[in-house]
């Protein structure tokens, strides 16, 4: 019997044993101080804005480690597409027909990315946008799934600032309330990275409610969504 056997069709060989070794290794413990963790914070691109029907066409990402943004620890690919998205796409993103086309076999990127995360939360803005793209992807090309928990900070902000919550919707508006500016709208590691600065100003507004550890950020984030979720179905 084969490692391969449990895995899509055709999967590399050297491809399925470093699958089997990310597998392997543990999720951190998340009741602890959430600045002396590893967070990896990430961003994707895609050729649309349906995530359970458009292609994900590129992640970036950056990981934040003892309460610093690390920028020795990033990541990012363009996932090789069969054809390029339509122009007013492409407008928005910026990555090329020819660059789409000439990109990373998704299978060897999915992979990179795989390690790249280990088992760590992973932050997002809108992250249930990031997790249905990244899960399509993973699913359809290597036949798993992502078993990193989730915080979207989408959430988390208005929790922690609800005298904001009227004025602040999007990542424009949260990372202007704390002056963070973002010099390359809709590039995929631009974005993680004024992601993982708005979640460093958020840490410090959760320490002013004595909520420290990661867990508690994540529930935090958790109730929120619910709360909002039940409160539209009014």
């Amino acid at each position: 019997m084969t490692l391969s056997r449990f895995f899509k069709p055709r999967l590399d060989p050297a491809l399925v044993r470093r699958i089997v070794a990310w597998r392997r290794r543990q999720a951190p413990e998340l009741a602890v101080d959430a600045a002396k963790l590893r967070w990896v914070v990430v961003d994707v691109e895609s050729s649309g804005l349906n995530p359970y029907k458009d292609h994900l066409l590129s992640i970036g990402a950056v990981a934040i480690q003892d309460g610093q943004i690390r920028l020795d620890d990033g990541f990012e690919t363009v996932l090789q597409q069969s054809h390029a998205s339509d122009t007013a796409n492409i407008l928005v993103h910026g990555i090329g027909g020819q660059r789409q086309v000439a990109g990373e076999p998704p299978d060897f990127a999915l992979t990179r990315f795989l390690e790249y995360c280990g088992k760590d939360p992973i932050i997002a803005f809108h992250a249930a946008f990031d997790k249905a793209l990244i899960g399509r992807a993973l699913n359809g090309v290597l036949g798993i799934d992502l078993a990193s928990r989730w915080l979207d900070l989408v959430y988390l902000a208005p929790a922690l600032l609800p005298e904001d919550k009227a004025r602040c919707h999007d990542l424009d508006d949260w990372t202007a309330c704390f002056g963070i500016v973002n010099q390359d709208r809709h590039n995929a590691v631009a974005d993680a990275l004024a992601t993982a600065e708005l979640f460093l100003a958020l840490i410090q507004k959760a320490r002013l409610r004595a909520m420290n550890q990661a867990i508690e950020l994540i529930k935090q984030a958790e109730a929120q969504r619910w709360l909002e979720e039940n409160l539209a179905k009014r």
